[in-house]
């Protein structure tokens, strides 16, 4: 049986301008010995033992592309890129999309950990750090192990029993490494959770690729069986790492979150109940308030989209919780279209807009999408593209946020 949790107003929420709450204090997290990303006893995000804030980008396959080709090694170049433009960090997928993607790592740990290698050491030499997200598809651990997507909510289920296994190859072998700045697990898996609809929403079948080959009620997923991954995920990681933070990786709430899980409808959630969907969605043991944030959405709260308010609640919430916002995707498409014509400058505006936005709530930590992804053309940006303004716009707020005023508490 659900509870029925209480609702929140919105002079509940600490405001964003706040930099701590009353009741939001944690244990002792150990931050002054951590290297990498921390969440110190008052909430606030550190790096080395101080404070910190910085926007970074995602860059997808920086290493799936060399587990697909170990001859491709682009990630130096790209890397090489990322440092002229003095970006501090990547989020990138740290694994198999796809079931057979594992193929290496099975057969091969020896091969597969000397290309993971390579990729950290290259990390290391250019001082950028790394959020590896383990588990990225949500689909691929179960299919792999001949499960239905729903053994992620089962602590004895084979599913679990890979998390760990991968888990503590890949946290254990890196622990000590510089590079590495946290540790995500998985991505946007709140948007699969508790869905009316979910019988038409099951994962992809695709056997040429591993997956299974009938889905059924059992590959659907609610917020209890994600919680319970984030959780087994986190205990995971802090066997072989004390200090670094634990992302769950989610996306937003989708606007009707809440009601899907409490009334299995589409309504569109109120300030209070997006509030509780973002507090259900990033549980203890997570460190942070991991959200994914673009301008999609043209109603949010039943009324017209306002980016201002929906950070400003995000805010809000991630300082209530003690936890530091983590906005993990940001981006403004290049195809923006007005009067069917693709508008480059309309979207390069767009971009400046959402950025403000983001620096004006105090985002202590964002990471955009997506550096070099030829998959995604419309979104890819290079240091040669005529998406490279955003980069030279990520260049700027790192200066700004690295100047004594734009150091304080988040």
């Amino acid at each position: 049986m659900k509870r029925a949790p209480m609702l929140l107003s919105a002079t509940m929420l600490c405001l964003p301008m706040l930099s701590g709450c009353a009741g939001s204090e944690r244990p002792d997290s150990g931050c002054g010995q951590a290297t990498g990303l921390c969440v110190d006893a008052n909430g606030v995000l550190t790096k080395d033992g101080k404070p910190y804030k910085g926007v970074g980008v995602n860059y997808f396959n920086a290493f799936s592309r060399t587990l697909a080709d170990p001859t491709d090694t682009s990630y130096r170049n790209g890397l090489d890129v990322l440092a002229e433009y003095q970006i501090p960090f990547i989020r990138f997928m740290a694994g198999g999309y796809w079931p057979n993607d594992n193929k290496l790592y099975l057969e091969n740990k020896e091969r597969y950990f000397e290309l993971m290698d390579d990729f950290v050491k290259a990390a290391e030499d250019r001082g950028i750090g790394l959020i590896p997200s383990l588990f990225w598809y949500h689909s691929n651990v179960p299919d792999l192990v001949k499960e239905p997507r729903n053994r992620w909510g089962d602590p004895e289920s084979r599913t679990i029993a890979f998390m760990r296994r991968y888990v503590a190859d890949v946290v254990g072998r890196y622990a000590d490494s510089p590079a590495i700045w946290g540790w995500e697990f998985g991505n946007e898996y709140n948007l699969e959770q508790d869905l009316p609809n979910a019988a038409d929403n099951r994962p992809a079948i695709a056997g040429e690729l591993g997956t299974a080959m009938e889905r059924s009620e059992e590959d659907d997923l609610t917020g209890e069986m994600v919680a319970t991954a984030y959780r087994l995920f986190s205990e995971e990681v802090r066997k072989y790492d004390k200090h670094r933070v634990v992302i769950g990786g989610g996306s937003i709430p989708r606007p009707s979150q809440w009601n899907q899980r409490e009334r299995g409808t589409f309504d569109q959630d109120t300030e209070e109940q997006f509030a509780l969907a973002l507090e259900e969605g990033n549980p203890d043991p997570l460190d942070v308030l991991s959200v994914h944030y673009y301008l999609y959405e043209n109603t949010r709260f039943g009324a017209p989209l306002d980016t201002d308010k929906t950070l400003g609640l995000m805010q809000g919430t991630a300082r209530k919780l003690g936890k530091p916002l983590f906005i993990g995707e940001f981006g403004v498409g290049e195809a923006e279209e007005e009067g069917g014509l693709v508008d480059h400058e309309l979207a390069e505006r767009r971009f400046g807009q959402l950025l403000e936005a983001m620096e004006k709530a105090d985002v202590p930590l964002a990471a955009l999408w997506v550096y070099d992804y030829w998959s995604q053309k419309d979104w890819s940006v290079t240091g040669d593209n005529n998406r490279a303004y955003q980069l030279r716009a990520l260049q700027a707020w790192n200066g700004r946020l690295a100047e004594p005023a734009g150091g304080g508490a988040s």
